[in-house]
This record gives C-alpha cells, sequence and structure tokens, in this order.
C-alpha cells in the first residue's frame, strides 16, 4: 500500500484546497496502480459484452426470480439474485461514463437494456403460464411481490452502499469474495420479475411501482460505482489538482432527483399505513363493545371510494343483522367516511380452567295429559208407553300439538338446525325441512333472548327450536260417539 507522505512533489508551501483533498483521500484510499486499473477496465469490458452466457444467465435468473415471487419463497429469490448477470454491465455503465470509454458505455448500456428486457418477457410468460394450472393462485399477491412495489429513501441508501462495496470488491482482488452478498443486498433481477408479474395480470400500479426500483438500482449503483473509481484514480486528473468529470456531476443529480419520487411513495405509503393502523383500531375496538374478538381485517377501496372491510371475529354469541349494522354504523361514525362491511363469524365459547363451571340444577316441568270423559247419564222421560231414552254421550280424544317450520332467516337456517338443547351455540342433532311438521313437546327455555321450545320431528328426535320458527296448528277434536244403548221394555 502506497501512502503518500509529506514529501509529495504535488504539494507546495502553500497547497490549495483540491491538493489537500487529494492528499487525504490518497492517505485513506489504498492505491491503485496503473497495471491493477488497467485488469479492472479489461475485466468490465469482457463481463459487459452480452454474449451466450449472459442471456442464458438472465434466462434463468428471472424463472428461478419469478417462480420464487409466485410462490412467496424468499430463499428462491436469493438464489436467482446469485445468478443474475446484471451487476456488471451496471457497473461497467459507471466506468464507461466516468473515463470517457464510448464502447465500453455503449456495450454495458445495451447488455443492460436487453437483458432487462429478457427478463420482464419471460416473467410475463411464466406468470401466464402459471396462471393456466390449478397449483397457484394470484386472486391476491404474494407478499413478496407487494413488497417491491412501494420503494422508498431507504432502497436508494442501499442501493448506494452497494454499489460502493461492488465497484471497490472489484477493483481490490483480495475482497472480491464480497460481491455474492451485494448482489443479494441490491436486488436487480426480483424487480423485473415483479414488473412481469405487474404486466401480466394487468396491475399497472404494480409493474411501475417495481420498474422505479429497478431504475434507482440501477442509477445509484452506476453512480456508487463511478465515485469509487474516481477516489482511486480511474479519472484522468489535471497537473495542478483533481478534476471532476462532468459525468460525474451528471450521475450524482440523476441520483438526487431519484428522490424525488422515492419520497412521495414513502409519504403515500406512510399516510395509507397510518389509515389502516387507525382502521384496525377502531374495528377491532367496536367489536370488543359487541362481545366479540377481531381475527383478520382486509380493507379495499373500489371506484366510488367507499371503504370495504371484510372482518373475521370470535363471538360467544352470535351477530344478527340489527348487530352488524349497530357494528357498520358506530365504525362509519368513528372513521368519518362511507363504508361497507362484511362480518364472517366464528362462534366459539371461552373456557378458563381456572374458574369451573358452576352446576345450575334446572327444574323439569313435566304435565300430565288431561284427558276427559263423559259418564253417560240416563235421562227418564216420562211418556204413555214409558219408554227410556239415554241422551247421547261424547268422549273427547286430544290430539297432541302439531306446529308448521317456516324458516325466518334469510342468511341462515337456524330455524332448520334442530338443537341438542336451548341456544344457537348448542351442538346440531339433525335438520327438519323448510314447511314441514313437527310435534310440539312440554319444554320451554329463553336464551339470548328467544323462546326456545322442545319438539320432536318426523323421525322421532327430539331437540330444541325457536318458537318464531314454528306456527301452531290447532287441529279440532274429533267426536267419537258411544254405541247405542239398548232401550229397556216396559216400566
Amino acid at each position: 500500500m502506497n501512502i503518500m507522505t509529506e514529501k509529495d512533489p504535488t504539494l507546495s508551501k502553500n497547497p490549495s484546497l483540491k491538493l489537500k483533498v487529494r492528499f487525504w483521500f490518497r492517505k485513506i484510499l489504498p492505491s491503485i496502480n496503473r497495471e491493477r486499473r488497467g485488469d479492472v477496465r479489461a475485466h468490465l469490458r469482457e463481463e459487459a459484452e452480452p454474449d451466450f452466457d449472459y442471456f442464458l444467465l438472465v434466462v434463468l435468473s428471472s424463472i428461478i426470480a419469478t417462480s420464487g415471487l409466485l410462490i412467496n419463497s424468499g430463499a428462491v429469490i436469493i438464489g436467482a439474485m446469485l445468478v443474475a448477470p446484471l451487476m456488471s454491465p451496471i457497473i461497467g455503465l459507471g466506468l464507461g461514463a466516468l473515463i470517457g470509454d464510448e464502447k465500453l458505455l455503449k456495450t454495458a448500456a445495451s447488455a443492460l437494456f436487453r437483458g432487462a428486457f429478457i427478463a420482464i418477457g419471460v416473467a410475463i410468460l411464466l406468470t401466464k403460464f402459471n396462471e393456466a394450472l390449478p397449483f397457484i393462485t394470484l386472486q391476491t399477491l404474494p407478499e413478496e411481490v407487494l413488497s417491491r412495489t412501494s420503494p422508498s429513501p431507504i432502497d436508494l441508501m442501499i442501493a448506494l452502499a452497494g454499489g460502493l462495496a461492488a465497484a471497490f470488491a472489484l477493483a481490490q482482488p483480495s475482497i472480491s469474495a464480497a460481491l455474492p452478498g451485494v448482489a443479494i443486498a441490491t436486488a436487480l433481477m426480483p424487480p423485473l420479475g415483479v414488473v412481469g408479474i405487474g404486466i401480466a395480470m394487468g396491475r399497472w400500479e404494480v409493474a411501475g411501482g417495481a420498474f422505479l426500483l429497478f431504475i434507482t438500482n440501477a442509477v445509484t449503483i452506476a453512480f456508487a460505482s463511478m465515485l469509487v473509481f474516481f477516489s482511486l484514480g480511474f479519472s484522468p486528473g489535471t497537473k495542478n489538482g483533481i478534476r471532476v468529470p462532468r459525468s460525474l456531476w451528471i450521475s450524482a443529480f440523476v441520483t438526487l432527483l431519484m428522490l424525488i419520487p422515492l419520497t412521495y411513495l414513502s409519504i403515500n405509503a406512510f399516510q395509507e399505513a397510518s389509515r389502516t393502523r387507525e382502521v384496525n383500531a377502531i374495528v377491532a375496538e367496536e367489536i370488543r363493545v359487541h362481545g366479540g374478538e377481531l381475527i383478520t381485517l382486509d380493507t379495499s377501496k373500489d371506484e366510488d371510494n367507499i371503504l370495504h372491510l371484510e372482518i373475521t371475529l370470535r363471538t360467544p354469541q352470535r351477530l344478527y343483522y340489527g348487530d352488524v349494522d349497530n357494528l357498520q354504523e358506530a365504525i362509519a361514525v368513528r372513521l368519518q367516511e362511507t363504508i361497507a362491511i362484511v362480518v364472517n363469524q366464528i362462534i366459539a365459547d371461552k373456557l378458563d380452567p381456572l374458574i369451573p363451571p358452576t352446576l345450575t340444577s334446572t327444574p323439569t316441568l313435566v304435565a300430565a295429559s288431561p284427558t276427559s270423559t263423559a259418564s253417560p247419564t240416563s235421562t227418564l222421560t216420562p211418556s204413555p208407553t214409558s219408554t227410556f231414552t239415554p241422551t247421547p254421550t261424547y268422549t273427547l280424544t286430544p290430539t297432541p300439538e302439531t306446529a308448521y317450520i317456516q324458516n325466518i332467516f334469510t342468511n341462515y337456517n337456524q330455524c332448520l338446525e334442530l338443537r341438542q338443547s336451548a341456544g344457537f351455540t348448542r351442538p346440531v342433532i339433525g335438520r327438519v325441512q323448510n314447511r314441514s311438521f313437527i310435534s310440539v313437546q312440554y319444554g320451554e327455555r329463553i336464551v339470548e333472548g328467544l323462546v326456545w321450545v322442545q319438539v320432536k320431528d318426523q323421525d322421532e328426535r327430539l331437540g330444541w327450536l325457536p318458537e318464531i320458527c314454528m306456527n301452531v296448528v290447532t287441529l279440532t277434536p274429533t267426536k267419537t260417539p258411544l254405541p247405542k244403548t239398548p232401550t229397556p221394555e216396559g216400566n
């Protein structure tokens, strides 16, 4: 390592600021001799040349990256980052712009653009192919895809650090083993895979966000490589000090310009995340008021700017239409916007081992069936012939009370579910047919504000149904005349 001493002839008695900066650069950074600089240029010219090996690796890495994105596998995506050959053209683009090598600049730019175009095309075809298969459903985008659709200034910082590390490792052969880690950090191929997935699904906002991430990485890595090569003495200088090439200024300006859309997207993402957190908190609080517990919440907005909430909750008591309507009104008032909700409820009992259940005795009402029997009464009517004529007597035979099933619930079939005991949370032992007849027994309970009665269906199953689900049919008692008694003769 050659470090400049105070005897360096470039330092005069009154050194300028540029000479001081150059002195401290060379004091901190290791010097790169002319032979090593020539080897780096030759290596980048060779690596940036788009040949058969380059395009083959682009196709294979695009297949790996797109497949990993579709199955939401981070390990597969990392493998695609290691195979992708796009890092060399980008670094070659930075070196060519710095030293004014037009041939290297054109070759690297051509390799980068053609490689990106092929990668996007492969991703589109692979996505279309997987949509036709039953293995992968793309109704909702995987998390690995969504994470690459909203770049932020942090992504620019990662690309800047990765570009500095890549260029420095390329110039120093002793630390070139760090290049695979740099390739993983900068992630050039996965954003192109997301662009292809977005185009294939018609999700242009997804494709646009991923393409912005790729452009951010490419521009920032090129600028970082120019900065490293300039610091290591790859650019031509002057006798009086350091001359910063115009290309480096332009690259720095473009890199800073990328901060504008990234900052805008970050602000939007922050506002959306804050609003989502607020919606989750309000929904969870209102559900607790109704005695439930929030499990999942999916939000979306339609073209009319109506917020749609799909709520999955756990509750010990079933919510009815009125409860859901009140829940929707309470959430809309607190959010101050129009909403539409869909509630998926899971009925569950909450059991605590520290609180054992209390045995409650329930009296059973046993009612005897009254049977009225009319005793024959003989009425003697004086007549000249002294004829005895008995009065006809009728016996009333009671018929069991019969009810007619009528399902009044439109969204559910509670009226058709025969429960083991009173209550919607009790086990279902069978189903009865709508508009069928059942036999009403004598058991009666009030549970959850509803009157439950014990019934027996046509299959002789004994269970419980809500009283509001049936209409009692009153049957007219049949009259059965007694046998006629013979008329006695004589007095």
